[in-house]
Parts: structure tokens; C-alpha cells; sequence
């Protein structure tokens, strides 16, 4: 039995101008985290015996973690393409789109579409890759929507789209 998967497909490419300054901010934190992790490191170190140093282990796996995040960042943020204009027809959902929809059970539901780097569920943004965001592409005032996964199926209607930083209700 092999333990080969197949590479997982490479995520979108677009992010917003908010989203990017985020990663770069990120960047920055994270070099200045570093350099205290490595000033850390270096005292455990100077400690005496390495092997059952509790400091020096969890230091080093603490510099792991932020090297590798770093290198990640550093490789994925030339990679982006920065959308900052709004598309010409705003009646159509395009990236960075607020879309405001009702489920079949009657309660409305708010979300972005927003690059893969960006995501966040917690201010209902969503991944340009996810399907939901695939289905509701190029969707406009009153269209629907159909989701479908192995455990259920949920329609939704589009009832609003806004471009922006924020949805504002009416």
C-alpha cells in the first residue's frame, strides 16, 4: 500500500488589496517573531546538554513552524494577482463580491468571495475555489443555486450583490 497522494490543485491566484496587505503584515510579524525565537534558541542552547533540554526542543520546533510559514509567503505572494478595480457589471457576482442569499428554509445568509489566501469564516468570507463561490460565479438578482454533497442539498437565491469593503443593508 503506497502512502502517495496526488498533489492537492493549485489555488487561485487573485487576492484583495485588504488580503494582500494582511500577508505582507503577516511577513513582517512573523521575521520579528523570529529573530525573538532565535535569541531564545540561542540561550536554551547555551544551557548545556541539548538532548533534554525542554527549551531548546520546543524553540527549535517553534523556528521550524515560523520558517516555514515564512517560506510560504515568500513563495506564494509574487504568485498573486491583486483585483482592486470592481468589475463593470456590478448585477453579476465576480470576485470580491458580497452576496447576500436565503436558503430553501427561508433564513438569509451573508458572504464574500475572496481569494484562497483570505478566507475567513468567521466574516463569512469565502474561497474563490470553494463551490459554493464556483456556482455562484457570473449569478445575478434572483437566480438560483443548487449545492449539492454527499450528505445534502441546499438551494439558495440570490437576493443581493454589493461591491466593497463592507455590505451596507438597505
Amino acid at each position: 500500500m503506497s502512502r502517495w497522494k496526488a498533489p492537492l490543485p493549485k489555488s487561485s491566484p487573485y487576492i484583495t488589496p485588504a488580503g494582500y496587505q494582511r500577508l505582507e503584515l503577516e511577513l513582517k510579524e512573523l521575521w520579528i517573531k523570529r529573530k525573538a525565537v532565535v535569541e531564545a534558541l540561542s540561550a536554551a542552547a547555551a544551557e548545556g546538554d541539548r538532548s533534554e533540554n525542554a527549551e531548546y526542543i520546543y524553540r527549535k520546533k517553534e523556528l521550524r513552524g515560523l520558517d516555514r510559514r515564512i517560506h510560504f509567503l515568500q513563495r506564494r505572494m509574487p504568485e498573486l494577482n491583486i483585483i482592486a478595480e470592481n468589475p463593470s457589471d456590478q448585477d453579476r457576482i465576480f470576485f470580491a463580491a458580497w452576496i447576500l442569499l436565503e436558503n430553501d428554509k427561508g433564513d438569509e445568509v451573508l458572504y464574500r468571495i475572496v481569494g484562497a489566501d483570505e478566507f475567513e469564516v468567521d466574516k463569512h468570507y469565502i474561497s474563490l475555489d470553494s463551490p459554493l463561490a464556483k456556482a455562484l460565479l457570473k449569478k445575478t438578482f434572483d437566480d438560483e443555486v443548487l449545492i449539492r454533497n454527499e450528505y445534502q442539498e441546499v438551494r439558495y437565491s440570490v437576493l443581493d450583490i454589493q461591491y466593497g469593503e463592507a455590505f451596507i443593508a438597505d
